[in-house]
């Protein structure tokens, strides 16, 4: 692919290249920005504050704490956490201790999660005592000895903390019943007595190096048993220089650093917003931290509370959002980037975006196997262009065909991409990371996609989810995306289904705005606006769709029929 092409669209001042050889390790990187940014906000949640140089404390004592248990260097260590200041302090002390983060979904099945544990060989775990039930039943199968139980409000000071852990214990209930089998030497210790006993103990500097591992990101559960990405200092960090690289010409200017604040309701756990914390963090900038999106109402309380300049979310999210009339009124007269990411995001909604808050949704590509980042719109955007934008920095994209050949542009392929943010491998799989990269070192990342002439990436849809109808390829997205600008259409999925005549036919599932909407009227909708194969034949109005955690639409879980 020649690179020339999308460089020349850069936004003026975003460098070619970044250099993450610059930092020993993400380690370096995160107590250069903790001293560097000690008196600035760090992150808010519930109201409580907590300042760069509280999170460089408590996460030296945390981390403490941790090299006090033993574990040798590079031990894993799973957080099982949702976006509570202890998620942050975690990260940052399982690090500086020179051990692996392991992030685990807090809303993990036992199944999925005994998988992880014992997959990693994570020989400990820093949890909230929310999902101790789901541990408690996997523990023995796990090679985690010691368990660091946290309650909701163990950071969040004084009365005010004790009262929000009363509160999520005895008045919601959010806490069910749990013993931890505690044989084979097993311990737990609560969070806060963990940074007592670490603020007896001096925190041994990291030996990580750039070819450490930092994060075990798992991945693909959606799709049968999840796999580990090997995510190293190095690409962590590069994917934070690129990160900070794209998204300046969008503040700068506009936002002075230690103004900047960013919104963080995608959960931490997830690459996205790991992503996004990371780069905030680069950046001084600080966090609203919001532990349960799904409550719209709430959460669009918190965004009436102070100005914030970014906000990235997923489709479903940004959906969500605008279905909220009091959303509506609130001020957006700061906010610079709307980001989105995670999943394709739908001309419909993005359209209905900018004309409530006056800002362009910026889409963007990646993964976990690439730390997140992969292409992006330039956050200059006037409008939304319905592509997934330009290589970052130091990123090469090529579009390639099953043999691993690039293919004429303009054409349709597996999107391919190298860089120095991308993965080494699945953890302790060979043969998957083999199958993962071509013989020129790009991985393969199972998205359909093509370039234009002017170096812009469009992604078709995922390999596994293409459709043939009498012999046609047929891709989701590009059905959901015109049905999403049917009025009366709050959100859709399509998926194929057996059909005797056509091979398959093409079924769509409607979650309706409008509760008057009829069959009828979106099949003469999509009879305007589609070729004969790709309109659907089949039509069924639901309440939701199933969706991960994250708000991804699980069109194999429509497949299934549940």
């Amino acid at each position: 692919m020649d690179t020339a092409l999308w460089l020349k669209n850069y936004p003026p001042g975003v460098p070619h290249e970044v250099h993450p050889e610059q930092y020993q390790s993400l380690t370096q990187l995160l107590e250069e920005a903790f001293t560097q940014h000690a008196d600035r906000p760090f992150s808010v949640c519930m109201d409580r504050w907590m300042s760069y140089g509280e999170l460089d404390q408590l996460s030296a004592r945390l981390g403490a704490w941790l090299q006090g248990l033993g574990l040798a260097p590079g031990a894993r260590v799973a957080i099982m956490l949702p976006n509570i200041p202890q998620f942050a302090v975690s990260m940052a002390a399982v690090l500086r201790a020179g051990y692996v983060c392991v992030n685990v979904n807090p809303l993990y099945t036992p199944r999925e999660l005994r998988h992880q544990l014992e997959d990693s060989g994570a020989e400990a775990i820093i949890i909230l005592e929310n999902f101790a039930h789901t541990l408690a039943e996997v523990l023995e199968h796990s090679a985690v000895r010691h368990v660091c139980l946290t309650a909701m409000g163990d950071l969040l000071g004084g009365l005010y903390g004790k009262w929000i852990t009363f509160a999520v214990r005895h008045l919601a209930k959010m806490v069910p019943a749990y013993e931890l089998p505690l044989s084979e030497g097993r311990r737990v210790t609560r969070f806060p007595q963990a940074l007592s006993a670490g603020s007896q103990r001096r925190l041994a500097p990291s030996q990580a190096t750039p070819d450490s591992i930092a994060f075990l990101q798992y991945t693909g559960g959606t799709t049968g048993l999840s796999k580990g990405a090997v995510l190293t200092h190095r690409c962590i960090v590069a994917a934070t220089l690129q990160a900070q690289a794209w998204f300046t010409p969008a503040l700068q200017g506009h936002v002075k650093g230690e103004e900047t604040h960013i919104i963080a309701a995608l959960p931490l756990y997830h690459i996205f917003a790991l992503t996004v914390s990371l780069f905030a963090t680069r950046l001084g900038a600080s966090l609203s931290l919001i532990p349960n999106p799904r409550d719209i109402p709430a959460f669009v309380k918190v965004l009436a509370k102070r100005p914030y300049h970014v906000l990235p979310a997923v489709n479903t999210l940004f959906n969500a959002l605008l279905s909220n009339p009091k959303f509506r009124e609130l001020d957006f007269s700061q906010l610079r980037v709307s980001q989105a990411g995670g999943m394709a995001a739908s001309e419909g909604t993005a359209r209905q975006w900018q004309q409530v808050t006056g800002c362009v949704m910026v889409e963007g590509w990646g993964m976990s196997e690439t730390c997140a980042i992969g292409t992006n719109n330039p956050v200059t955007a006037k409008h939304f262009s319905g592509s997934i934008g330009l290589p970052l920095p130091g990123i090469e994209v090529a579009v390639k065909n099953d043999e691993g050949q690039d293919v004429p542009m303009g054409e349709a392929g597996e999107l391919c991409i190298k860089g120095p943010n991308v993965m080494t491998g699945y953890y302790n799989q060979p043969e998957e990371t083999a199958k993962a990269f071509t013989a020129d070192g790009f991985m393969r990342t199972g998205d359909i996609g093509l370039m234009d002439e002017q170096g812009f990436f469009r992604v078709v849809d995922r390999k596994k989810d293409m459709m043939v109808v009498s012999g046609f390829n047929v891709y989701p997205n590009e059905v959901e995306n015109v049905v999403s600008m049917c009025p009366g259409v709050l959100e859709c999925a399509a998926v194929g289904v057996a059909d005797e005549r056509q091979g398959e036919a093409i079924r769509l599932y409607v979650v309706r705005s409008d509760p008057s909407l009829t069959e009828d009227q979106v099949l003469r909708y999509c009879q305007d606006k589609l070729t004969g194969y790709k309109r659907p034949r089949q039509i069924e109005f639901r309440n939701d769709l199933p969706k991960t955690n994250v708000g991804k639409i699980l069109r194999r879980a429509l497949r299934e029929g549940t």
